[in-house]
């Protein structure tokens, strides 16, 4: 179809605007060939003709459907224009607030003018890893393009920024380097990354400057490369910087700055730090104040600068580094306030005592009349002399700015070399990634040599450019078997040749500036000779200073003043000798001579002009635009060396005014950035292209049913084509793309628009004829009724009159009445008929039932006698069975007691004799203890005896040294000096030995009194024991000759019966051995005994010994016996005494409480004999319900020997005490003579140092005097002492007697027992033919158990394993490293595994073995990390140890805390762990299963990230709803065109089901897998969000559809696993709001306030995202206007909430572990043979 056919009525173009530069019109007239005008209607209701050219008709061109505005590629734009770019961008830009928009391989940002939320990390990450045309257009996407085309095809890649002034080229650039900061960490501890992106604030700092058109403006070029691994890791970067503005440093226009360094530093004049620098305000310097506002709006500079040393820092650039660069920073400021002077007659002058002056001398360490001298005058070499020239104001004024400049150049360059050499990284380069940052064209009203090496520059870039796309559309079209046409397209050769070719502009200027004497004007001459016949240059007609060249972009004109001097960029000789000559040695390497071969030189050398002076000639020949056109040359070869990536900064308008778009200025830039120019390009050939799913998916609707039939969608693409368009060269078909030249897309969305109209037509016309066709038929039946009532009406009124109404009334009453009267008659027959029947009905029945209930009662009758005596007859029969075998089984027991009592009887015997004779010691022991007492009785007599005459005495001995304490006097002061520094030494030494004497004895004495009591309570019991057995000896000799006769007559009956009981009775001989052992051990006890009264006998000796020696002078020997203790304590002074009757009441106290103790044991060891004694009558019980029913004999028999062995098993525990009792012995014999031996030793010792310290004391007598009180004090103790203990001898006696009392009681309840048996003796006489009977029948079950394996004991275990040390490796080995979580031991119990290591953590605690314990900990602990860190990517093994890690931690909670048995059985409280507290292994446990579930939710959101956004956005859940649009030419690459790999939200759903399937199949806890199912559910819903958030193409009402039902899918997915509570859907909130969000209504305000209201989760700024990303699917959905999203905007300002545009797709729940008790019995658990665990031991 022809372009020219498309301008139909209805349909829009642009025409040209002044204003506007284009505004849109609807054409109202079709136009046909031949036409002179075009109707237009423009949008403000004006009719306008558009005259038109007939012989060549110039028509406008179209507008785009407005479905394909606001598209995120303009190359998907069916018209591809100037004015369709424009309004795309105006669309996107101020309705939809997007910066970003693809241009083919062109990203367009415009400057928002305001920071916006999408630079985040976590937009960082969203990009990452993703295909270019997946997601919104960004600064990221480009980055990660060039990030990932650098590591997939090993090449290197460029990203170039250009644009104007303020376009945003600095903060782009700056994000691109960020973003590979982000998602290339260095593997280095240096963070070169962070370098990287620290550099910025340098370079801005010393480059950057405010300007009329931008705050921060880059005044120079930047090509920064950032440098890579080989995996892909940064470890470096290298920055090159081209033409630096030096001019700005000494000039700046009106508003405007110097370098942000100035000020940042004058900020801080008032800093301590900075007083040597002696700055000043901004305003008081020339160079910083030229512009007049110092200031930026917003911009904090103290702030910015202490930022800026921060980065200084960071860099390694220390501190005096940086004190060089602001002392020089400082003096260029002080260099530019030296005054200048006018001398007359062309001279200058500086005064030498200028304040500004010397500071600049001091801070550079130069000469100050050098310097004055050198810029008032000039040095002029002639051939006979040297002339010194005095130099005018201006002159002088000049070579001071030049000075100023080419030092501030020189700095800079040095702070980007040092910068260069911190980014540098040990290590080789494996590719690199350039990001330049470079101004873009420039248009001034006043252009000098910066724009004209600038524009020079964009021309190199825009050839590079053209290049590049030219190349890009041939690989296109070659890669899709297109036929190639050779596409003509602007080329730019000329014009670079016109400035950099040989007699080009360039050539020129340098050969002018060759000549010193040459000028502008000279130069301009040149030109106009060389180059008039060039058509790109011209000639203005109105100035003769000025030159114009017709660039790419635009014509330029250049004045020409000022060329030669910034390209010779000149500085006198003289001056660079001085600043050469400075001591200053950081300045003065900035003019070192530099090598010839050098090209980055700076500055021009001027010198003399002698001949002989050859460096200077050769440094002339480097001027500023040769290094420019060097440097640029090697920039492109750079570029051509990568792969470039393109990003176009565009500034909307030169207020800075936010989201305010002006079209001149945009379309200005457009041209001049080539973003028009590829639109050229594509639009010449076929610029629509679409691949065959979107066409088909897109145009179904214009298939016929034929067509969409047909399984080939490729082959009924290109039929439907080729039927819609009949001019095949209007598209072509590729191998995967269907090509459309311009205007066909748009054709064919005319046709889709008008069958979608035709469709609605036609369901609008059914529906309408419906409803219509439905009321009429209501209102044609209405009419009908009506008519029926009307037409009855008037019949009646034509045909009724008076007598005929008489005449039908009276009928009527006739026939009333007869009526009436005969249907009384027939009532009343039928009346009577129906009672009758009735009651012969009811007689007969009632008479049925009665005989029926008379049948049941006799049947009830007979049944009863009958069933009463079958059961009697069955419970005799029962009764004599039972009866005959209880009495054959109390036979066989009766026997077997009495062989095992003649076996003990001689045993018996002689543990009698040795008891007696053990007895009568005890009785001597008790004679010998009464006599003790008589003995202390007369010991107190004599003691009061003694007592008068110790007073008497004391009376006469106070009289005499009365009369002696005069003479004495003198000497007791002169003894007391002396006394107090012996009794100081002597006390010390003393109380010392003394406690430690204290203690020892106190020891020993505990010791032996427990022994003792131990002893004695043994004693008593084996008494006791005796005296039974000798009751039972008896009884039991009696029945043995009244039951040999019977035993002898049923031992053939009863043989068979004896040999399943032998096993017992073998167990029952040990108890005669153990008793024997009673009896050596009471023999051990005797000798031990004897052993201590004779070493105590032995050290009261010593004591007497002792205590005659200290006190024989002064008391009497009966004194002294009293004295004496009978526990051997020592008695010398009073404390002595005190203490040792101290210790003595805490001895007793202590042998008062075992004693209780002991008295405890025996009443509880009473209490078990009386529980024996109950045991056996409920075994007589017992006995009576055996042998129910003869299939059960066999079975009983086998319960009564396990519950025999059971009461055997206290044979071990007996064996257990005796050993103990043998060790415990032992021990004290030991310790006995060791403390004998010790107490020996310091008995000396102590007799030695109180001799001493008694013969020296001998003066001081009253010391004595207050002993004899205090021995008065000591008897009373004495005296109540022995009270006590005699109140304690009776105490014992009742204890005598209770037991004697337990002893009687005993032997009535055995006496009772024996007549029992004795009733059932008598009665087996007469149940011996019943024992004949059944003694066959036993014999046979015997017979089939003797067949079948012989019945072991039943065990009961413990729930432990037993395993050796040696055997852990191979332990952890089997349960954990190699086991695999498939396998059939797993499958029947998952947590097997941590059961079996918990049964061997409770043998450890059984031993009480801490080293083994905390080593089996440890091992499990470092075994499943080793295991978890080998298969951290394996969902299965993760989730299997994770199940099992949580279940061995809630075995070690159930099994160890008090707080969690409550839960659990009473079997399993018997379990608990003794021993150990595993509290601290715990938290380890816990810590270690928080990592392993952080890594299980890392791997299953590694798996289902893929398909989240395929399943939950780009798939059609519901069928037909949404349609897709072109999407230019980046095209997305996910599944949703690929069939093999589609992801659709069953796989979503299914990859669900696998991972809640297996967690549950681990036996994984259901808390747990609610919070892993949430988890997961927050992915999806986050990832599915952001998604939406970067993609204004998911952003539709249809789409909003879809996602509700994705999401009610997932709903169904949980209510079918029960997992509703786990608050899984909450965390779709945010995507169920934002669906909604979709579909909602967007018009009103009420609608506006609904969604204020609703969308709860949603912060406004994703809330204002959706509204402005909102995108119509076709033209019959509308877009949101920007008033309704600013009246939505108003009412969310009510609302607080966060502010950032993404979700964090990385957050994670906290994870907790709730205690569930396990009801698994550990006892009951068996180890399989396929884990091959034979070592492990069940106990």
């Amino acid at each position: 179809m022809a372009l020219s056919e498309l301008y139909t009525k209805y349909n829009r173009v642009w025409i040209p605007d002044e204003e506007q530069v284009w505004k849109s019109a609807e054409i109202t007239r079709d136009f046909h060939s031949g036409d002179d005008v075009l109707e237009l209607l423009l949008e403000d209701g004006t009719v306008r003709l558009h005259p038109v050219d007939p012989s060549k008709p110039k028509l406008p061109p179209l507008r785009n459907p407005d479905i394909l505005v606001g598209e995120n590629d303009l190359t998907a734009l069916s018209y591809l224009h100037e004015p369709a770019v424009l309004h795309n961008l105006k669309v996107r830009f101020v309705e939809s607030r997007i910066i970003y928009t693809y241009c083919g391989i062109i990203l367009v940002a415009v400057n928002p003018y305001k920071q916006l939320p999408v630079y985040g990390d976590a937009i960082i990450h969203a990009y990452s890893g993703q295909n270019m045309g997946d997601m919104d257009p960004h600064i990221f996407a480009v980055a990660e393009e060039a990030y990932k085309q650098m590591a997939r095809n090993h090449k290197n890649q460029s990203i170039i920024v250009s644009g104007e002034s303020g376009a945003g080229k600095t903060v782009s650039a700056r994000y691109a380097m960020r973003y590979f900061a982000v998602v290339s960490k260095s593997g280095s501890q240096t963070r070169v990354e962070d370098k990287v992106l620290a550099s910025n604030p340098i370079t801005e700092a010393i480059g950057n400057a405010k300007t009329t058109r931008n705050d921060n403006s880059s005044r120079f070029g930047k090509y920064t490369e950032i440098s890579f691994d080989r995996r892909y890791r940064i470890i470096g970067a290298n920055m090159r910087t081209y033409l630096l503005e030096k001019s700005r440093v000494v000039f700046q226009a009106e508003n405007e700055r110097n370098y942000h360094i100035f000020y940042q530093m004058c900020s801080c004049a008032d800093s301590a730090e900075f007083k040597h620098l002696r700055l000043l305000s901004a305003d008081e310097f020339r160079y910083t104040g030229m512009g007049g506002d110092i200031t930026i709006d917003g911009v904090n500079d103290r702030k910015d600068f202490e930022e800026t040393r921060q980065t200084f820092f960071l860099l390694g650039l220390k501190e005096d580094f940086q004190s060089d660069v602001f002392k020089v920073l400082a003096a260029i400021l002080h260099l530019g306030n030296v005054e200048i002077r006018s001398s007359g007659d062309d001279k200058s002058s500086a005064p030498l005592s200028d304040s500004h002056l010397a500071a600049f001398c001091d801070l550079l360490c130069v000469s100050a009349a050098e310097l004055v001298r050198w810029l008032c005058n000039r040095r002029i070499v002639l051939v006979a002399e040297t002339v010194v020239k005095p130099v005018p104001k201006e002159r002088a004024a000049a070579g001071r700015d030049a000075l100023a400049k080419q030092i501030y150049a020189h700095l800079f360059d040095c702070i980007i070399s040092r910068i260069n050499t911190a980014l540098q990284v040990p290590g080789k380069q494996h590719a690199f990634i350039g990001v330049l940052d470079i101004y873009g064209f420039e248009t001034f009203d006043i252009n000098s040599f910066e724009q004209f090496c600038i524009n020079y520059a964009n021309e190199k870039l825009q050839q590079q450019f053209n290049l590049h796309v030219f190349k890009l559309e041939q690989e296109e079209y070659m890669k899709e078997d297109i036929p190639w046409t050779l596409i003509d397209f602007y080329d730019n050769q000329p014009v670079i040749d016109l400035i950099e070719a040989k007699m080009g502009i360039l050539d020129l200027l340098d050969e002018e500036c060759l000549f010193p004497q040459g000028t502008d004007q000279s130069w301009l001459q040149k030109l106009f000779n060389y180059l008039e016949a060039n058509p790109l240059f011209e000639k203005p007609r109105l100035s003769n200073e000025a030159f114009v060249i017709q660039h790419f972009a635009d014509k330029v004109e250049y004045q020409c003043r000022g060329f030669l001097e910034k390209n010779r960029d000149a500085l006198y000789e003289e001056l660079v000798d001085t600043m050469r000559a400075s001591k200053f040695s950081f300045l003065a390497h900035f003019f070192q001579e530099e090598e010839p071969s050098r090209a980055t030189s700076k500055g021009i050398k001027v010198k003399s002009a002698r001949p002989s002076v050859k460096p200077a000639n050769k440094q002339l020949r480097t001027s500023v635009g040769d290094k420019f056109r060097s440097s640029l040359s090697l920039l492109m070869e750079t570029l051509n060396a990568t792969t470039p990536h393109y990003v176009r900064c565009i500034k909307p308008n030169d207020e800075k005014l936010p989201f305010e778009y002006d079209s001149g200025r945009v379309v200005q830039q457009l041209r001049a950035c080539g973003v028009l120019e590829t639109i050229r390009i594509s639009a010449q050939s076929y610029p629509s292209r679409w691949t065959y799913i979107e066409f088909y998916s897109r145009y179904s609707i214009l298939m016929s049913h034929v067509e969409a039939d047909f399984n080939d969608k490729k082959q009924t693409c290109k039929n439907v084509l080729q039927r819609l368009i009949q001019d095949s060269n209007q598209y072509k078909f590729g191998r995967t793309k269907i090509f459309f030249r311009a205007g066909q897309v748009a054709y064919l969305e005319k046709l889709r628009l008008d069958r979608l109209r035709g469709a609605c037509v036609t369901i609008q016309k059914h529906v309408r004829g419906w409803s219509r066709k439905r009321k009429y038929l209501r209102i044609r039946e209405a009419a009908v009724i009506l008519q029926q009532y009307i037409r009855g009406k008037r019949t009646i009124r034509k045909t009724v009159t008076a007598e005929t109404l008489k005449r039908g009334w009276a009928a009527v009453v006739i026939q009333r009445y007869w009526r009436g009267y005969r249907m009384r008659q027939i009532y009343h027959a039928v009346q009577m008929a129906s009672i009758t029947i009735q009651a012969f009905t009811r007689g007969w029945m009632t008479r049925k039932r009665y005989k029926k209930m008379m049948e049941e009662h006799k049947a009830l009758v007979l049944q009863k006698y009958a069933k009463a005596w079958l059961a009697r007859r069955r419970f005799q029969t029962m009764r004599r069975l039972v009866l005959n075998v209880q009495l054959s089984y109390r036979v066989q027991q009766l026997r077997k007691k009495s062989e095992e009592q003649n076996k003990e009887n001689r045993a018996l015997m002689e543990r009698l004799t040795s008891l007696a004779s053990s007895h009568s010691q005890t009785m001597e022991k008790l004679h010998s203890q009464e006599a003790q007492l008589e003995k202390l009785t007369t010991l107190k007599a004599s003691l009061e005896e003694r007592e008068k005459k110790a007073r008497e005495e004391a009376s006469m001995t106070i009289n005499q040294l009365q009369r002696r304490f005069e003479e004495l006097n003198t000497e007791k002061q002169n003894l007391e000096k002396k006394l107090e520094v012996s009794i100081k030494k002597t006390k010390e030494s003393f109380d010392q030995v003394k406690r430690s004497l204290l203690e020892e004895k106190e020891n020993e004495v505990r010791l032996r009194k427990i022994a003792e009591n131990n002893t004695d309570i043994q004693r008593h019991d084996h008494e006791k024991e005796l005296e039974t057995l000798k009751e039972e000896l008896k009884r039991l000799k009696e029945d043995r000759v009244s039951l040999q006769r019977k035993v002898e007559d049923g031992a053939q009956v009863c043989s068979d019966l004896q040999e399943q009981v032998i096993q017992l009775t073998k167990h029952v001989k040990v108890i005669p051995e153990l008793r024997r052992d009673l009896n050596n051990l009471q023999n051990q006890k005797d000798n031990l005994d004897r052993k201590m009264k004779e070493e105590s006998e032995q050290t009261r000796a010593k004591t007497k010994e002792i205590i005659r020696q200290l006190l024989g002078g002064f008391i009497e020997e009966e004194k002294l016996l009293g004295l004496v203790p009978e526990d051997s304590e020592k008695i010398y002074e009073l404390d002595d005494v005190q203490e040792a009757f101290e210790s003595l009441q805490k001895a007793t106290r202590l042998l008062e409480n075992h004693q209780k103790e002991q008295r405890e044991t025996y009443e509880s060891q009473m209490e078990g004999l009386t529980l024996r004694v109950e045991h056996l009558q409920n075994e007589n019980g017992k006995l009576q319900n055996l042998f129910q029913e003869k299939s059960n004999i066999n079975e009983d028999i086998r319960q009564e020997v396990s519950r025999l062995s059971s009461e055997n098993s206290v044979i071990p525990e007996l064996k257990l005490q005796v050993s103990e009792l043998h060790r415990q012995k032992q021990e004290l014999e030991t310790v006995v003579r060791e403390q004998n031996s010790e107490l020996a030793e310091k008995n000396m010792e102590i007799s030695n140092i109180l001799h001493k310290k008694i013969t020296e004391e001998s003066s001081q007598r009253r010391h004595f005097e207050e002993k004899a009180k205090e021995l008065e004090e000591i008897r009373e103790e004495l005296q109540v002492r022995i009270e006590e203990l005699e109140e304690e001898n009776e105490h014992l006696k009742r204890q005598q007697l209770m037991e004697g009392e337990v002893k009687t009681k005993l032997r009535e309840e055995t006496s009772q027992l024996t007549a029992e048996n004795m009733d059932l003796e008598e009665q087996l006489d007469q149940k011996d033919r019943w024992i004949k009977k059944l003694h066959s029948q036993i014999k046979c079950l015997e017979m089939s158990q003797k067949a079948k394996q012989a019945p072991a004991l039943p065990k009961e275990y413990l729930g432990m394993l037993e395993y050796k040390r040696e055997d852990e490796a191979r332990l952890i080995q089997n349960i954990i490293t190699d086991l695999k979580p498939k396998g059939v031991v797993v499958n029947v119990i998952p947590t097997l595994p941590a059961f079996i290591l918990f049964m061997c953590v409770r043998h450890a605690d059984y031993l009480n073995d801490d080293n083994k314990l905390k080593s089996l900990m440890n091992g499990i602990i470092q075994g499943v990390k080793k295991v978890v860190l080998a298969h951290h990517k394996d969902f299965e093994s993760l989730s299997f140890w994770l199940s099992n890690t949580y279940q061995l931690l809630n075995c070690l909670k159930q099994y160890s805390g008090e707080e969690f048995l409550k839960q659990s059985t009473p079997r399993q409280k018997k379990n608990c762990l003794q021993n150990f507290d595993l509290s601290e292994h715990r938290q380890i446990l816990s810590d270690l299963a928080i990592q392993i579930y952080h890594q299980l939710i890392s791997v299953m959101q590694k798996t289902l990230t893929p398909a989240i956004v395929p399943g939950m956005l780009e798939h059609e859940s519901l069928q037909g709803i949404s349609s897709m649009k072109p999407t230019g030419f980046r095209k997305r690459s996910s599944s949703l065109y690929n069939d093999s790999e589609t992801y659709t939200i069953s796989s979503i759903l299914q990859e669900l089901s696998v991972f809640y399937s297996a967690m549950s199949h681990h036996g994984m806890e259901q808390s747990l897998t609610k919070q892993a199912v949430k988890q997961l559910f927050f992915l999806i819903g986050a990832t599915t969000f952001n998604q939406i958030m970067l993609r204004k193409d998911m952003c539709s009402c249809r789409k909003g559809m879809q996602i509700r039902c994705n999401i009610s899918y997932l709903e169904e997915w949980l209510k079918e696993n029960g997992l509703q509570s786990c608050g899984a859907i909450d965390t779709l909130r945010p995507l169920a709001q934002a669906a909604w969000l979709l579909q909602v209504n967007k018009s009103t305000d009420e609608d506006a306030k609904e969604i204020a209201e609703k969308c709860t989760e949603l912060n406004p700024v994703q809330i204002v995202k959706i509204l402005n990303s909102y995108t119509p699917i076709d033209d019959f959905e509308k877009r949101v206007t920007s008033s309704f999203v600013r009246q939505v905007q108003s009412f969310l300002q009510e609302y607080e909430g966060a502010t950032q545009l993404m979700l964090d797709t990385d957050y994670r729940f906290q994870v907790t572990f709730p205690f569930y008790p396990s009801s698994t019995a550990l006892e009951s658990l068996q180890v399989p043979s396929s884990l091959h665990l034979e070592f492990l031991t069940r106990i």
